[in-house]
């Protein structure tokens, strides 16, 4: 076979794309993945945490039994495949931002206390913050190092001849009935793991996008514990040495990636009535999430172009839901097994 011929090509080199080109060649597939290396993609500025629950009740995230074990197993596997550090569990020190909402964390774990815990904290830790309505512990939560993850995994692939690092471009791609052909190179099959380029993606443009704008700020903040993750009105997130990753928000139709001073003021201003330590910002990062109207995942191939495939629409949840559903993914492009009814495209008949 010409060494140009690939079994599936990947579009997209992000969480998504990381760990489905990880599953596939698991799986003895010949991959190529087609990367740009922006650094304004979403999986780079994210602060990587698996958190097992949500809103204001505290209830479990979506799947999040079924998901959380299959992202822990599978990072670690990559933590030992690369030798670099990818994953490790920090508890979520959630403090309660009203007397009101204390009294729901109170009934929440009357009703169901998975994941839940009043354990108390460290001295250090309650001098750091103003918390006059206590807090919950949430444990386990796991933090995924993801410049660690993206970059060496690109290592790995470059090793590997299996990367092709240029913008894609549909104008090189000619989509034929027992073949795809891109530029130089061919495959059997080919699958978008864009982010939120796949909005403008011509082959998959009708499924429900709905993108939204996400900012942090990295925040160096001397003397703060780094094995836990804070939460209240923001989130303090361990970045690396002293410095914390601090946000976010969710910006609805709004494309623009640049960081807002809004998003800063508004931050700051939350650290300020919050945290007892002084902190200094030394940088602002944004970017666009691809998210999606119903909250759940894109995964699957297309009913009319059945060698091209989507993985992509993970929303916020990209570090917990993309490994579970990069081998079931993997499974189906092989053996044609079904995916999760909430996540197939299959759902979306616009595109038949």
């Amino acid at each position: 076979m010409h060494s140009n011929h690939y079994d599936i090509i990947i579009v997209g080199q992000g969480v998504c794309g990381t760990v489905l080109s990880s599953a596939l060649i698991l799986q003895g597939q010949k991959v190529l993945v087609i990367d740009d290396g922006s650094n304004k993609a979403a999986s780079k500025i994210a602060s990587g945490v698996i958190n097992p629950v949500t809103g204001r009740r505290i209830v479990k995230t979506w799947q999040i039994d079924t998901v959380m074990p299959s992202a822990v197993r599978i990072y670690q596997e990559l933590e030992k495949k690369l030798g670099t550090r990818i994953i490790k569990q920090c508890n979520i020190i959630n403090f309660h931002a009203s007397e009101q909402m204390q009294k729901a964390f109170e009934d929440r774990i009357a009703e169901d206390s998975t994941y839940l815990s009043r354990q108390p904290l460290p001295n250090t830790i309650a001098a750091a913050f103003e918390a006059p309505f206590g807090h919950t512990v949430i444990d386990p939560c796991w933090l995924i190092h993801l410049e660690n993850l993206l970059h060496d995994w690109r290592q790995y692939l470059i090793e590997k001849n299996a990367l092709l690092q240029d913008v894609f471009d549909f104008k090189k791609l000619d989509n034929k009935a027992d073949q795809i052909i891109y530029d130089k190179y061919t495959a059997n099959k080919i699958v978008f793991c864009e982010g939120a380029k796949g909005e403008d993606n011509p082959y998959f443009k009708q499924l429900p996008f709905a993108p939204n704008k996400g900012e942090a700020l990295l925040v160096k903040i001397a003397g703060l514990d780094n094995s836990y993750i804070y939460k209240k009105a923001v989130s303090i997130v361990p970045w690396k040495d002293a410095v914390f990753w601090v946000g976010s928000n969710y910006e609805w139709n709004n494309n623009n990636d640049d960081p807002s001073l809004a998003f800063k003021e508004k931050t700051t201003a939350a650290l300020n009535e919050w945290l007892q330590l002084p902190y200094q910002v030394v940088d602002h990062i944004a970017a666009v999430r691809p998210a999606n109207i119903q909250r759940r995942p894109f995964v699957g191939m297309h009913p009319t172009f059945k060698n091209m495939g989507i993985f992509n629409g993970m929303g916020t949840k990209g570090c917990s839901l993309a490994p579970y559903f990069a081998e079931q993914m993997t499974e189906h492009i092989l053996h044609q097994t079904p995916i999760d009814n909430e996540a197939t495209i299959d759902r979306f008949h616009i595109l038949a």
